[in-house]
């Protein structure tokens, strides 16, 4: 007698591996007890089905950046509405960052976001904790804490307060622990001295000149020296600079595995000036959005392997704090819902293969963090899955973003590829745009 799964994904053209190699296979998928059980090109029997004809199937997407500003900022966001933004843009797994109020930089205060934040999770979470000058002797038992998947340095000054801006202290918090961890790389000290220059600017078009080149180069330089002093690996965020991605590179040859690198879709889909003559505070972000050669020498490190993951860097503000005058305005910009939207839209335009787009979102934030039992369409794995229609074609707007800030810098855009489809655990928490159910989120494991 065949084994019944309780749900058979059919007609699956699904990312799997084979032979070590990311490949479209036609297959259906059986799960069980919310894991991956079997994935077969023979017919399977099941409880349920779901057809999946005409889609592609992908592991579930990991956004392994995101601010969803809970505790403390919840007029920004909160983590209900952001994870609902996270399963209606495919996103499977977040990350969130611990600049929030207070700050996560201690167990109490970890175990307090993770009790907040738990029964208001629609997608699978793990929880960053932040290093400060105080509790870098305390970072190696923090790192392990369930649901933990590693210390946030933020090098120079962004939303928040965590900051580790010298040396010294960024030396201290590498030798203590021993997991990978994430860096905001921008020279704290170079910030300071340019800062009038944006005060007498008094505009956002200004903000790749405040927070310029240098700035970038010299801390990602300091770190790059500080991680081989130490011997620690680090995964560098969100870079935008072709300047940092030779550095990088030339890194990443000479320690294997030590580094990895970070972009997000924002510099790889908007470009200094034209972004904020049209946008204004709306594009405001730190690292800025740069030039056009800066866009294209980080496609560059796409192709060549340089970088390892992309994430959303998802950090909303409301309207009224966007309006501010610059540099008064924060900082960030929304972009959980649109990460794999943007993504699709560059693969139909043939900036990168499906498989490579799989790598970025799933299988390398699988390696470089740890998270084992996600990331993969291989049996015994979460049964986590993304649904996308690559035909599809959508307008952007700000009416179809669920975050409570309640806009996005790409409205009005149509993209062609589109998620139809979030599964956790066996489970639809998303369908043609629809959220369905109560909050399913579990914590992710480590190792």
């Amino acid at each position: 007698m065949n084994e019944t799964f309780d749900l058979v994904i059919k007609n699956a053209l699904a990312l799997v591996h084979k032979n070590s190699t990311l490949t479209q296979s036609l297959v259906n998928i059986g799960i069980r007890a919310g894991k991956i059980a079997e994935i077969s090109n023979t017919t399977l029997e099941g409880q349920e089905y779901f057809d999946a004809k005409g889609l592609h199937v992908l592991p579930g997407v990991i956004d392994s950046q995101v601010h969803f500003r809970d505790p403390g900022l919840t007029h920004k966001e909160t983590f209900e509405t952001g994870t609902k933004g996270a399963a209606l843009g495919g996103v499977t797994s977040v990350f969130d960052m611990p600049n929030t109020k207070p700050s996560t930089s201690t167990a109490e205060l970890y175990d307090e976001k993770i009790k907040v934040i738990s029964p208001q999770a629609f997608v699978n979470f793990g929880v960053f904790v932040g290093a400060t000058p105080d509790n870098f002797s305390k970072l190696g038992a923090l790192e392990k804490m369930p649901g933990c998947p590693g210390v946030k340095i933020f090098m120079g000054s962004s939303t928040g307060d965590l900051l580790i801006p010298d040396d010294e202290t960024l030396e201290r918090v590498l030798k203590s622990g021993n997991r990978r961890v994430i860096v905001h790389s921008e020279d704290e000290m170079r910030l300071a001295e340019r800062k009038e220059l944006a005060v007498a600017a008094a505009h956002p078009r200004f903000h790749p000149e405040w927070r310029d080149v240098e700035t970038a180069v010299r801390s990602t330089t300091r770190l790059l020296r500080a991680s081989e002093k130490t011997g620690r690996a680090i995964h560098v965020l969100h870079i935008t600079t072709a300047e940092e991605m030779v550095l990088l590179k030339q890194a990443k040859a000479k320690r294997d595995g030590h580094v990895t690198v970070e972009v997000l879709p924002q510099h790889l889909t908007l470009s200094a000036p034209e972004c904020y003559e049209r946008l204004g505070s709306k594009a405001q972000m730190n690292p800025p959005i740069r030039e056009q050669r800066h866009l294209e020498a980080l496609w560059k490190a796409i192709e060549d392997g340089t970088v390892d993951v992309l994430g959303s860097d998802h950090a909303p503000h409301t309207l009224e704090e966007k309006a501010k005058p610059y540099p008064q305005s924060p900082s960030g910009m929304p972009g959980v819902q649109t990460l794999l939207p943007l993504m699709l839209n560059h693969v139909n335009a043939g900036r990168l293969s499906l498989e490579r787009l799989v790598e970025l979102v799933c299988e390398n934030p699988r390696r470089v963090f740890g998270c084992r039992t996600k990331g993969r369409i291989e049996v015994g794995l979460d049964a986590d899955f993304t649904f996308v229609n690559l035909t599809r074609q959508e307008r952007i707007t700000d009416s179809k973003i669920a975050s409570k800030c309640g806009w996005t810098p790409f409205d009005g855009m149509i993209v062609q590829g589109w998620p139809v489809g979030t599964m956790i655990h066996g489970k639809f928490v998303m369908q043609d745009g629809e959220l369905i159910g109560r909050p399913l989120g579990k914590i992710v494991e480590f190792s």
